[in-house]
C-alpha cells in the first residue's frame, strides 16, 4: 500500500481505538457506552484490515474522512460520559438519542469499511458475480451512480478478465447515456484502469475499453486528461499490433477525441497514428501502397531522368480482371468509367514505383537524400497481415470506414495532417472507396477529402503538392466529385463533393471545362442545402482572388447559370444573398455578355439594391455598385 493511504489510516485507527477505550471507562449512560465499545471495536477491526489490503485509492479517501468525522464525534460523546464530578454531569446530561444516532453513524462507517474492503479484493474465479456486484456505499447514498461507478473501476483493477471485459461495457453504457457520468469515470481514476485494459486485456475488453475511451472525450477539457493520461501512444500500439476489430473501435475513438477537441490532432501525428490509419485505409484498396516514398526536395537531374525512362516502360499492375474487396455500386453499368479509373490507378502506382527506382539509384550515385514514407515499417508484422487477410469482409468495411473517419476528423484545419496524408498517397484510396466502396466509407472518405481541400484552399503549398493539375491520384478525386455531381441525387456524398469542388477552384487550368456545368445544374436542385452549396462553390470560380475568375464567369453563364441565379435572388429566401454574390461577380467580370443583357441581369441588381435586407451585407454593399456600374457601361439600362 501507498504510504500516504498508511497515514489517513493510522488516525482512524487510533481514534477507534481511544472511543473503545474511554467508553469502556463511562460512569453515566454505561449500557449505551457498551454498545458504542462493540462498535468501535467492530470498526477498528475492519479498519487494520483494511491497513493490510491494496485499497481502491479514491473511495478510500472519501471513506477515511467522513470515519474520522464520525469517531471524533463519537469520541466527544463518550467522553462526557467518564468520571468528572457531580456538578459536571448535572449540566453535560446527554439525552438517550444522541447514543441512537452515533451508532448509526459508525454501522454506516463500518458498511463503507467493509464495501471498500470488497471492492478491493481481487475476484476470485468461482465469483458468480465476477467482482461486479458489492452492494450500495452508504456514503454515496445522496449519488448512488457513484457506487456503481467505483465498483466496476475496481473490477478493472482487481478483475478476472471476462469481470473486466463486463465492468468496462457498464462504463460504457454510464458514459453513453449521461455526460456528468463520463465526467465521475474520469474522476475517479477510470481512464488508468480502462488504459490497461486496452493494453493487455483479451479482445472484447479491449474493444470496450477503447468504446468508453472515446465516450469519455465528450468536451475539450476532457480529451486534454485522456491526451495527459497517454491515450494516444495507447491508440497507435493498437492501431499497429491490435486485432482488426479493436483497431476498428480505436479508430472510431481517435475521431471522436479529434472532433471534440483539435488540440490532440497534433500529438495523435507525434505517435504516427496518421500513418497507420492511412496504412490501414490502404490495405487490399491500392496494391503496392506500402511501397510508396516520398522524394526530398533537393533531387538530381540524373534521378528525373532515370524516373522517366522508368516510367515510359512501367508495365501495368494487374489485367482488367482484377479482384477489389469492393463491388461496383452501379453492377454492370458504369464499367467504362471504372475501366478509365482503373488505369489512372495503375498510372498512379506505376509512377510511384518508378519514382521509388529512381530514388535508390540517385541515392547510390550521388548520394543525394530521400526521405521515405514506410507504412509498413508501422504496420503489423507477415502473421499479423496473413491475419487481417482472414478477417471477414464486414470487419474489413468497417475498419476502412473507421479509418476514413479518423482521418477525416485529424485533418480538419491542420495543414501539417493534410500534407502527411497526401505525401502518402492516401488520395488515391480515398478516389478509391469513393468508387467502390459502400454506405460510410464512402461518405467517410468523401469527408476527408472535404476537409483535406478546405485546409487546401487557403495553404497554397498543399494546393502545389496534393493537387496539381497532372497528379493522377488528383485526377482521379475530381473524376470520383464529378460522377457524383453528374448524378445529382441527394445524399450524404453530394454536398461534400460540391464543396470540395468548390475549394479546389484555384487548381483548375482554363482548359478544365467540365466542372462549372454539373455545378450550375445543381442550382435548379429541389433542396435548399444543395442549391447554398452549389452557389457558394461557383462563387469560388468567379471571385476576383480566383486568377481564371472571367473564364469560369463566362461558363457559368454559357452553363445557364445567369437565369438560376435571378430566379434565386428574387425567390431563394434561404440562398438569396449567395446568390446576388455570385451574380455581382459574374456581371463584374463579364459586363458585356448578350445572355446578361436579354435575362435583364441590371434590372435585378437595381431591384436588389433597393431591398434593405440584401444591402446590409457588407459583400453585397461592396460588390453591387460596381457591378451596377460595369453593366451600365456596357449595356442600355431597360427599367
Amino acid at each position: 500500500m501507498a504510504d500516504g493511504m498508511k497515514q489517513i489510516l493510522t488516525k482512524p485507527i487510533q481514534l477507534a481505538d481511544q472511543v473503545s477505550k474511554w467508553a469502556g471507562d463511562a460512569q453515566t449512560n454505561k449500557q449505551e457506552c457498551l454498545e458504542l465499545k462493540a462498535r468501535a471495536d467492530k470498526l477498528a477491526a475492519l479498519l487494520r484490515q483494511a491497513a493490510r489490503t491494496e485499497l481502491y485509492e479514491r473511495p478510500a479517501r472519501r471513506i477515511m474522512d467522513d470515519t474520522e468525522q464520525v469517531l471524533g464525534k463519537a469520541l466527544a460523546l463518550v467522553d462526557r460520559c467518564r468520571n468528572r464530578g457531580l456538578v459536571h454531569r448535572v449540566f453535560s446530561i446527554t439525552p438517550g438519542a444522541a447514543f441512537a444516532k452515533m451508532c448509526t453513524q459508525i454501522d454506516n462507517s463500518v458498511a463503507d469499511v467493509s464495501w471498500l474492503l470488497r471492492v478491493s479484493a481481487p475476484a476470485g474465479d468461482d465469483d458468480d458475480d465476477g467482482g461486479l456486484l458489492h452492494g450500495l456505499c452508504p456514503i454515496a447514498q445522496n449519488e448512488p451512480i457513484l457506487t456503481l461507478i467505483w465498483s466496476n473501476i475496481a473490477t478493472l483493477h482487481t478483475g478476472q478478465p471476462d469481470a473486466r471485459s463486463e465492468a468496462a461495457a457498464a462504463l460504457v453504457s454510464l458514459a453513453r447515456d449521461n455526460q456528468h457520468f463520463a465526467k465521475l469515470i474520469i474522476e475517479e481514476d477510470g481512464v488508468s484502469h480502462l488504459l490497461r485494459l486496452l493494453k493487455d486485456g483479451k479482445a472484447e475488453g479491449q474493444e470496450n475499453a477503447a468504446r468508453a475511451l472515446g465516450l469519455l472525450g465528450r468536451d475539450s477539457e476532457s480529451v486534454d486528461y485522456l491526451v495527459a493520461a497517454g491515450v494516444c501512444s495507447a491508440f497507435a500500439k493498437v492501431l499497429k499490433d491490435g486485432p482488426m476489430k479493436v483497431q476498428a473501435v480505436v479508430a472510431w475513438a481517435v475521431a471522436e477525441l479529434a472532433a471534440n477537441n483539435s488540440n490532440c490532432q497534433d500529438v495523435f501525428s507525434k505517435n504516427n497514428v496518421v500513418r497507420l490509419l492511412v496504412g490501414h485505409l490502404a490495405f487490399e484498396t491500392v496494391e503496392e501502397h506500402s511501397k510508396y516514398s516520398v522524394p526530398s526536395k533537393a533531387m538530381s537531374i540524373h534521378s528525373v531522368v532515370l524516373a522517366n525512362k522508368a516510367a515510359a516502360s512501367a508495365s501495368p499492375l494487374d489485367d482488367g480482371n482484377e479482384r477489389t474487396p469492393f463491388p461496383h455500386p452501379d453492377g454492370a453499368q458504369g464499367q467504362s468509367k471504372s475501366n478509365q479509373f482503373h488505369s489512372v490507378v495503375q498510372s498512379t502506382v506505376a509512377s510511384a514505383k518508378s519514382s521509388k527506382a529512381a530514388q535508390n539509384q540517385n541515392s547510390t550515385s550521388t548520394g543525394s537524400a530521400t526521405v521515405p514514407w514506410k507504412p509498413h515499417q508501422h504496420s503489423l508484422s507477415g502473421s499479423g497481415n496473413r491475419a487481417r487477410e482472414m478477417e471477414d469482409p464486414s470487419t474489413k468495411g468497417n475498419m476502412k470506414a473507421m479509418a476514413a473517419k479518423a482521418l477525416w476528423q485529424l485533418a480538419k484545419g491542420n495543414a501539417d495532417i493534410c500534407r502527411i496524408i497526401t505525401e502518402s498517397r492516401a488520395l488515391l484510396c480515398f478516389a478509391v472507396l469513393l468508387e467502390k466502396g459502400a454506405g460510410d466509407v464512402r461518405c467517410n472518405s468523401a469527408m476527408a477529402l472535404m476537409e483535406i481541400a478546405r485546409v487546401a484552399e487557403h495553404s497554397a503549398d498543399l494546393r502545389r503538392a496534393a493537387f496539381k493539375p497532372n497528379s493522377s491520384a488528383s485526377k482521379a478525386v475530381i473524376d470520383q466529385f464529378l460522377q457524383i455531381v453528374e448524378k445529382g441525387d441527394y445524399n450524404d456524398l453530394l454536398i461534400p463533393s460540391v464543396t470540395a469542388l468548390g475549394c479546389l477552384s484555384r487548381t483548375f487550368r482554363a482548359t478544365e471545362t467540365r466542372i462549372i456545368a454539373p455545378l450550375v445544374r445543381l442550382l435548379d436542385e429541389k433542396e435548399v442545402a444543395v442549391m447554398r452549396e452549389a452557389v457558394i462553390a461557383l462563387t469560388k470560380f468567379a471571385c476576383t482572388e480566383n486568377y481564371l475568375h472571367i473564364n469560369h464567369s463566362q461558363a457559368i453563364i454559357d452553363a445557364g447559370g445567369a437565369r438560376h441565379l435571378i430566379q434565386l435572388v428574387y425567390l431563394g429566401e434561404q440562398v438569396q444573398i449567395e446568390a446576388l454574390i455570385l451574380l455581382c461577380y459574374i456581371a463584374k467580370h463579364v459586363p458585356d455578355s448578350q445572355e446578361l443583357a436579354d435575362a435583364q441581369v441590371l434590372n435585378t441588381l437595381s431591384w436588389a439594391s433597393k431591398q434593405a435586407h440584401l444591402v446590409q451585407d457588407l459583400r453585397v454593399d461592396e460588390l453591387l455598385p460596381e457591378a451596377m456600374a460595369r453593366l451600365e457601361l456596357y449595356q442600355s439600362r431597360k427599367l
